[in-house]
């Protein structure tokens, strides 16, 4: 029921006149990116194919339905045997998109294929939005470990989501314990200020910490003053003290006054970590100061800025016949398409080329199809990458990217997409 009504009456409108077993092929695609972006990073396939599994109409949903008079009782038995029986392709997540580049492809018969769109949508809208992002974080942190922290600036479920997308684009972990349940990302994370004001003390709010947690532990020090905070960290935990945690002010400063004064104290190992409203142009304008880590959270679940990735779903070829929307604001290209990555033979990424996928392109030594199978007739075809190997994918992908199109700057996408 996760789905927009207008899916479920397309479809008894269909099964009426005798439409609904066309063949169909959708795709989805971004026909540009958000404001600023050179790229976006595809994230969220593991999830969708997950949910597809999933995706039935049992009697609770067909009750509802009947009840509230969304279908008639023949798209009511339609939906009650419900199965996707389609194929899928896509781009493998951890791979970069450009506008145009097709994501998604789903054939299958135009009732079967139709009332999966806003399934789609919403998990790769989601999900790509977040990892890309996270993306240009993990880009201008520039080697430095990120901390995702944004379960409490979103949905409960989508902080999930959020968490499993950042991790894919390069964040080292998570504070998120049910992304690590499921999806076994790293957690992190150890105490908020109401734990230091709940002591009448800061220096036993402190040593209860350690004592619990043990020296390694990562102790917050702005809750009143930064420098005696810092002070009475060295004291509660030693020399040996894992990190501080600096999550106010003038982030900048206060990084190179406490690496002064930790290096003074003889903590010359006790890392910094820094957190507060921060985002990719916060964390590009502290590389140069003595941060060892960052926490990150209400701008990447939010997108920072973006929080959609501006997909669409729409009918691109029935029964081998091309057909596309001609609306001049929306406009779509017609036919099943493939995508090829051009490159040089440096490795670097010259250009997309998208083209009708029945017209295959000769490839060079160094060019790379895009679309890979996931499912045949409704089963998968494979296992997808794991986490880790997406993880790796999105790291070759940027390295492959002209250094033009890491900026965070406004501009063209990194490189251009062709159509053929």
């Amino acid at each position: 029921m996760l789905t927009d009504r207008y899916e479920l009456t397309m479809l008894a409108a269909a099964l009426a006149d005798g439409t609904a077993g066309r063949r169909c092929v959708f795709e989805v695609f971004a026909r540009r990116l958000p404001d600023g972006r050179r790229y976006g990073v595809v994230a969220g396939l593991g999830r969708l194919l997950d949910e597809l599994a999933r995706f039935r109409f049992g009697d609770a949903e067909l009750t509802q339905l009947a009840e509230t008079g969304v279908v008639d009782a023949t798209t009511l038995d339609w939906l009650a045997d419900y199965r996707f029986a389609g194929d899928i392709d896509g781009y493998p997540e951890g791979e970069l998109y450009f506008p145009g580049s097709p994501v998604l492809t789903v054939t299958g018969s135009f009732a079967e294929a139709v009332v999966l769109e806003t399934l789609a949508l919403s998990v790769l809208n989601h999900d790509c939005a977040i990892a890309s992002a996270a993306a240009r974080m993990v880009a201008a942190a520039g080697g430095r470990p990120l901390i995702e922290m944004g379960s409490r600036r979103t949905h409960e479920r989508a902080a999930v989501a959020c968490a499993r997308a950042a991790y894919l684009a390069g964040f080292a972990s998570t504070s998120n314990l049910e992304a690590s349940r499921q999806f076994g990302i790293p957690t992190a994370g150890t105490a908020a200020h109401a734990f230091i004001l709940l002591h009448d003390d800061e220096q036993v709010a402190f040593a209860s910490q350690v004592a619990t947690l043990g020296t390694k532990t990562t102790l917050l020090v702005d809750t009143y003053d930064i420098r005696r905070g810092i002070e009475r960290a060295v004291a509660a935990a030693g020399t040996e003290l894992g990190a501080i945690r600096i999550d106010s002010g003038d982030l900048g400063e206060l990084a190179r006054q406490a690496r002064d004064q930790l290096d003074a104290l003889g903590a010359r190992a006790t890392r910094i970590v820094l957190s507060g409203d921060l985002d990719e142009y916060a964390i590009a304008a502290l590389r140069a100061e003595p941060v060892d880590a960052y926490g990150v959270g209400t701008s990447v679940v939010t997108g920072s800025g973006a929080p959609t990735a501006g997909m669409v779903y729409k009918l691109v070829e029935v029964d081998g016949r091309p057909v596309a929307k001609r609306s001049s604001a929306k406009e779509s290209r017609g036919g099943r398409k493939s995508a090829m990555r051009r490159y040089k033979p440096t490795g670097t990424a010259l250009e997309e080329v998208v083209h009708r996928a029945d017209s295959p392109l000769p490839a060079g030594p160094h060019d790379r199809v895009l679309p890979v199978p996931l499912m045949r007739g409704g089963q998968r075809v494979a296992d997808l990458e794991t986490l880790e190997q997406s993880r790796e994918r999105l790291r070759a992908a940027l390295v492959s990217v002209p250094w033009e199109g890491l900026k965070l700057s406004k501009g063209d996408p990194a490189i251009p997409t062709v159509f053929q």
